[in-house]
């Protein structure tokens, strides 16, 4: 999946929590919310020189801006959290693990990046759609129900 496509997905899917979200959707939506939010003054860089508006860490013209988009984008960002997180099989719930001071934030990284599972899980069918080892696709497992 491509950034266009990985973005427009994440806009289609805007408050979808159910379902899974690949690792390339996952990261490239990452990507494009922290360049945007660097290029509008929130991203905390010493000087920025971007055509005709210089942003400086925090004190540019256009932080409202980046906390307009920031406030936008909060709602999609945790739902491809956590459909990736259903990805690899698990709860959404193990988002809140970055509470745990330090070793937290670490872990929801590993388990960000990790593959996902191959094949349908509990949480629906396998995004790049992978068949698996043994034949064509399955249903998904019984008490699966997308809404």
């Amino acid at each position: 999946m491509g950034p266009g496509a990985a973005i427009a997905s994440v806009f289609r899917n805007y408050a979808t929590f159910h379902g899974r979200a690949r690792r390339s959707e996952f990261w490239w939506w990452v990507l494009f919310t922290t360049v945007v939010n660097a290029l509008l003054g929130g991203g905390g860089s010493r000087f920025w020189h971007f055509g005709f508006v210089s942003f400086s860490g925090g004190q540019g013209r256009f932080t409202w801006l980046a906390g307009l988009f920031a406030l936008f984008t909060l709602v999609p960002t945790l739902a491809v959290t956590w459909r990736r997180l259903h990805d690899t099989d698990r709860s959404g719930g193990w988002f809140f693990i970055q509470l745990v001071p330090l070793v937290g934030t670490i872990i929801l990284f590993v388990l960000l990046v990790i593959d996902s599972t191959p094949g349908p899980n509990r949480f629906g069918w396998d995004p790049q759609g992978r068949n698996l080892p043994w034949g064509p696709p399955t249903p998904p497992p019984p008490g699966y129900a997308p809404y």
